[in-house]
């Protein structure tokens, strides 16, 4: 087990260079033409978005939908955890590849319905990864975890780089989290997400090139929540030394 954990220390100090980067040329490029894409798409469908990953953000809080049936896997060694956790991330891309691919492939109305479908794709699997790892999803501060990694994996460069600096030291700061759901920045979480998901996904609802631009999108955006899932899970797993206790 000590050549993996090595390697995932040096994974997790890479993603982390990584992460801390200044903005690309490439990205700043992404971001004008989000903002053109942008322009082709109705206010109204901006605003129906927005509301739609409101209501479904906060089921991760306040419904029972997510959280009734995960519970956390018993002891294993890491290696086995990730092992399973790969296998989980594999599944859940090709199930949104092929959602994305039959609502993109229905016209402007179907892909409409893909987002509430993939944002709820995305939470679950987000759940089944907190729970391979061993964490209780019950827990309301773990969810609020897994609301910080899914912002992490879809905000803009300077925003992940703030929101990583919040998820440092994580297990230091459960006693000092609030309670309530109230303190949680939705607006920023909406803008960031919705942001970052228009350049890849709003593609999806122009015509003809539709069904290719969401599957190719849906296992795309599932790979790197996955990824970064598994990182912002290892950080916590290096911080509180986890991985000894369980060899």
């Amino acid at each position: 087990m000590e050549n993996y954990e090595q390697q995932i220390r040096y994974e997790l100090r890479f993603w982390e260079q990584e992460l801390m980067k200044r903005p690309s040329l490439l990205g700043n490029l992404a971001t004008k033409m989000q903002t053109k894409i942008n322009s082709y798409i109705p206010k109204k469908v901006h605003k129906a978005i927005t509301v739609t990953i409101k209501q479904m953000v906060k089921a991760v809080l306040f419904g029972s939908t997510y959280t009734t049936t995960k519970m956390p896997v018993p002891e294993m060694s890491l290696l086995h955890r990730e092992a399973l956790v790969k296998a989980k991330i594999d599944s859940y891309s090709k199930t949104g590849a092929a959602e994305g691919g039959i609502t993109g492939a229905g016209g402007f109305l179907m892909s409409m319905a893909d987002f509430p479908i993939l944002i709820g794709i995305k939470i679950k699997l987000l759940f089944e990864i907190a729970s391979i790892y061993g964490f209780d999803v019950k827990d309301y501060r773990e969810r609020l975890y897994i609301l910080h990694i899914f912002q992490l994996a879809f905000s803009s460069k300077r925003g992940a780089q703030h929101i990583y600096k919040q998820m440092q030291n994580w297990d230091s700061k459960l006693i000092i989290l609030p309670e309530s759901a109230d303190n949680f920045d939705w607006q920023t979480f909406q803008q960031e997400y919705r942001d970052y998901i228009d350049l890849a996904k709003m593609a999806q609802l122009l015509p003809v090139v539709g069904a290719a631009v969401g599957a190719v999108a849906n296992y795309q955006l599932l790979q790197k929540l996955g990824k970064t899932a598994m990182m912002a899970y290892r950080m916590r797993v290096v911080e509180s030394g986890r991985e000894k206790i369980e060899d």
